[in-house]
């Protein structure tokens, strides 16, 4: 049978008269290929819709267009196929331009899309997201700062990331196309729950406030969790090692100070307690006339001969969004390394999650690494996250295999992209911390760019009695896995708080620096059933005050009292600066223990100071200039930079060195934006 004229096909595709149309009945191939060359068509006029929301019948609108365009009257002359394809590309092409020029258009000055307020905000709060003409907005600094929003596509993916301060009109961009918005600069009562931000990409960042300053003499109490996470700090890294200032939000001072080791020395072997306190004090660098007061922690040594058994569960993410390199290639590399430490005295299961969850490890043997190593090369990703489900699994193993007094700990390797089944950040850490209670921790371990829900594995750590570090290469793989983990799964005090008293006769106020997201009321010190973080062995954790001297005039401190006095100031106070008092429990124990430790300020300059806190405070510093915080005073990158330098004779791993070098980058990357180099950075975009 003779076929059809690729010139007739063309024809009938169109939508132009041909005589050819009764052969369609009698030949399947000829009919085969014109719906072939008709589903082309349609493909090329529906890939400008992919690319931006359009009005309601607009695409009705450019459908009569194109159908009106095709069946003009077309003179009967010869016409070769390429001819008629360049035809019909031309129409599809201006149709494309039509709707291009339409989506650009803004809409009615008159009526201009505005922001959906959410229950309960008012113009007079900070960091709540808003909805503008059906997109979410977020909006990610607060604490008096420019005010941040983020437009974010129906996929959760961020369009534009702008700051501006004062209600206006803004050009946003809906799917790469202007958009006029009036948005007003929203802030969020000091009492509202925290929310979350967007990175880049799909990134989530717990959002919060800074600490203020507290006047001492109505507060003298200041009660926190310790934190022992290190995920900020190598997250931070990554983002000034890629070229880009981090979101405020991923820098959380106490991580940068926790990421490294200090000098303080730890109990003697026979001490009662598995833990020690060292306090220092000295001049602020930043703020002249005030103190920067260190509190610092060290946990016990302890030969890893001596460390009991442990059960461990490895919690893999392979769904789909871990393909790249730096996620489960990265992963399976750093589990090698950990695995390399066991011994016949550990126990090895591994848990994978994607769209569903199951054991491909069979609990193990530490002593087996052939068969836990070629599992763990074995792991492949594809699929959504069902991370709920993962985690519910890797619990119930642990339960199963429970060592008593010994370790016994779930570690999640993931980039966070929980999608399926439990995602939401509420339920997961209710799940988590409930599961806490058995017995069984857990460790998070973020890898990877694009997706990170940094705001969720923060949580989870929080919740777990675990700690949360990020893995950005494989130096840091190795310093996690093979320098400290072990140390961080052997646990040697649980529920570990602090709190301080301050003397109202030399302090007026004081800030805790970092911590937001561990603050404790004063009354949770002596309850023993709030949770809190926990030091494994050799662990260092510190803690920075500012401190104001009394009668300095801060704008942060409450009013005078109208309805009652503050107590007098004795006539003969104590030498006394302040008090550190901190509660623990052994990690087979619910019944805390107490510690205290007094420290009297010697009026040392920060010249005087031993080089841990001389170092402390550069990277107090950085991180203050990073986040753009309001209290960075005179703080410079440089001074960051001449101060981190002098303070390295002890450089274990070479870690300080390593920042130095960081921050000369984040001074270029500062500079680079016209940020000024004194106090914190303008707001960028």
């Amino acid at each position: 049978m003779k076929h059809l004229s690729e010139d007739d096909l063309l024809d009938l595709a169109a939508g132009l008269e041909s005589e050819a149309d009764p052969h369609l009945d009698s030949c399947a191939a000829c009919a085969a290929r014109l719906q072939s060359l008709r589903e082309e068509q349609e493909e090329l006029r529906g890939l400008f819709a992919e690319e931006a929301e359009l009005p309601s019948g607009f695409s009705e609108r450019i459908g009569a267009t194109v159908a009106a365009a095709v069946s003009v009257p077309v003179p009967q002359t010869s016409r070769s196929a390429r001819m008629k394809r360049l035809a019909l590309a031309s129409v599809v092409l201006l149709t494309a331009g039509a709707c291009t020029w339409y989506a650009m258009v803004p809409p009615d000055p008159e009526s201009p899309p505005t922001a959906q307020l959410p229950a309960g905000a008012s113009l007079d709060s900070t960091a709540i997201p808003i909805v503008v003409a059906g997109t979410l907005i977020d909006n990610t600094l607060g604490g008096g700062q420019p005010t941040g929003y983020q437009l974010v596509d129906g996929s959760g993916h961020v369009i534009i990331n702008s700051i501006f301060g004062q209600p206006s009109t803004k050009t946003l961009e809906f799917g790469g196309l202007p958009r006029i918005a009036h948005i007003p600069a929203l802030r969020l009562p000091a009492d509202a729950d925290a929310t979350w931000s967007e990175g880049p990409g799909n990134e989530r960042y717990g959002t919060f406030v800074e600490n203020r300053f507290v006047s001492a003499r109505s507060q003298p109490l200041s009660t926190f969790s310790i934190d022992v996470d290190r995920a900020a700090y190598a997250n931070t890294r990554r983002y000034l090692e890629d070229g880009l200032l981090p979101p405020a939000d991923a820098v959380r001072i106490e991580e940068l100070l926790n990421y490294f080791s200090y000098q303080d020395p730890a109990p003697a072997a026979d001490a009662e307690h598995p833990l020690s306190i060292h306090v220092e004090s000295a001049s602020c660098p930043w703020q002249e006339g005030q103190r920067i007061v260190r509190i610092a922690l060290k946990g016990k040594e302890m030969e890893q001969d001596s460390r009991p058994g442990s059960n461990l569960v490895f919690l893999i993410d392979v769904s789909g969004s871990m393909g790249s390199q730096n996620k489960l290639p990265l992963v399976q590399k750093a589990l090698k390394l950990l695995v390399n430490k066991l011994d016949e005295r550990d126990s090895i299961s591994m848990i994978v999650y994607a769209g569903a969850a199951g054991q491909v490890l069979e609990t193990t043997s530490g002593e087996d690494k052939e068969t836990i190593h070629a599992a763990i090369g074995a792991l492949s990703a594809g699929g959504s996250t069902n991370g709920g489900q993962g985690i519910e699994l890797a619990y119930r193993v642990a339960r199963e295999n429970f060592v008593e007094g010994g370790i016994n700990r779930v570690i999640l390797c993931t980039d966070g992209d929980f999608n399926v089944g439990v995602s939401d950040i509420g339920a997961l850490t209710r799940m988590v911390e409930e599961k806490a209670q058995s017995g069984v921790f857990l460790s998070l371990l973020g890898f990877g760019t694009g997706n990170l829900n940094d705001a969720l594995l923060e949580s989870l750590s929080n919740r777990g009695n675990g700690m949360y570090a990020y893995i950005d290469s494989f130096k840091e793989a190795a310093k996690v896995f093979s320098r400290e983990l072990l140390g961080s799964l052997w646990t040697i005090a649980k529920d570990v708080k602090l709190q301080i008293e301050f003397n109202p006769a030399f302090v007026g106020a004081y800030r805790l620096i970092g911590y937001e997201n561990r603050m404790l009321a004063a009354e949770d010190f002596k309850d023993d059933t709030v949770d809190a973080g926990d030091l494994g062995v050799g662990h260092s954790v510190c803690a920075l005050y500012q401190i104001a001297p009394p009668g300095e005039a801060l704008d942060d401190l409450v009013d005078t009292l109208k309805y009652s006095d503050l107590p007098a100031l004795p006539a003969d106070p104590s030498p006394e600066l302040l008090t550190v008092k901190l509660r623990y429990k052994a990690p087979d124990s619910d019944t805390s223990q107490l510690l205290e430790v007094a420290h009297i300020d010697t009026l040392a300059s920060l010249d005087e100071a031993s080089e841990d806190l001389q170092f402390n405070t550069a990277v107090a510093a950085f991180g203050l200039i990073l986040r753009g915080s309001r209290y960075a005073g005179s703080a410079t990158m440089a001074g960051a930079i001449e101060l981190g330098d002098s303070a390295r004779s002890y450089d274990p791993g070479g870690d300080r060195e390593a920042f130095v070098a960081l921050a000369r980058r984040a001074r270029e990357l500062l500079e680079a934006r016209g940020a000024h180099e004194v106090g914190a950075p303008e707001p960028r975009e």
